[in-house]
């Protein structure tokens, strides 16, 4: 007969992403993933693997919510210029006025682990085009609504918009000062004419 488990496996992987998320892959020991976890090696090994295979678990979750998270303050408002200008300042305000300095889980990710990693490189690489479709919707909304210009490309602001969006979370890491990034973003936004 199987044994159950006896401990929740989603707030174990919502509490191993958030280390990975603090430390990065190679700098979370098992030691205090699974400290974290509150669980014993045995245990996370039985239910998530390697700790690769808990690291891709917990890049997948977040990604799945990440993406959730973008599309509904994209969808939160009428205009769509307002919706991005949102979204952005939001990026900028988190890493100034939050407590932790940690950028995005996938695109930390994407730095550490995706230019050795084939497996990463791919799942970073899918989390980008995902979110693309999204800024390509939101802004074909506008594009319908009249607010934005007809003859704006949209796929290709979408892909510029998001290029731009990984640039600033990677640069925020190094804490610019705030009229920088402020003054990144008003001009970023300048795409959406």
């Amino acid at each position: 007969m199987v044994r159950q488990r006896e401990f929740d496996e989603d707030a174990a992987l919502d509490a191993a992403m958030r280390l990975f998320w603090e430390k990065g892959y190679e700098a979370a020991s098992l030691t205090e993933l699974t400290a974290r976890m509150g669980i014993q090696r045995p245990s996370m090994y039985a239910a998530f693997g390697s700790k690769k295979e808990l690291f891709e678990a917990a890049l997948r979750s977040y990604t799945k919510a990440h993406a959730a998270r973008v599309r509904a303050k994209l969808q939160s408002r009428t205009s769509v210029k307002d919706a991005f200008r949102s979204l952005f300042e939001g990026i900028v305000a988190d890493e100034y006025e939050g407590s932790l300095n940690r950028g995005c889980f996938s695109i930390n990710t994407m730095v550490e682990l995706a230019p050795h990693d084939e497996k990463f490189e791919i799942l970073t690489r899918e989390h980008q085009l995902y979110l693309s479709v999204i800024f390509q919707e939101t802004i074909e909304r506008g594009i319908r609504t009249g607010e934005l210009d007809a003859a704006l490309e949209a796929r290709g602001t979408a892909q510029a918009l998001l290029v731009s969006l990984i640039g600033l979370t990677v640069m925020l890491k190094s804490r610019p000062d705030r009229q920088f990034a402020d003054n990144t973003v008003k001009t970023v936004l300048t795409l959406l004419r």
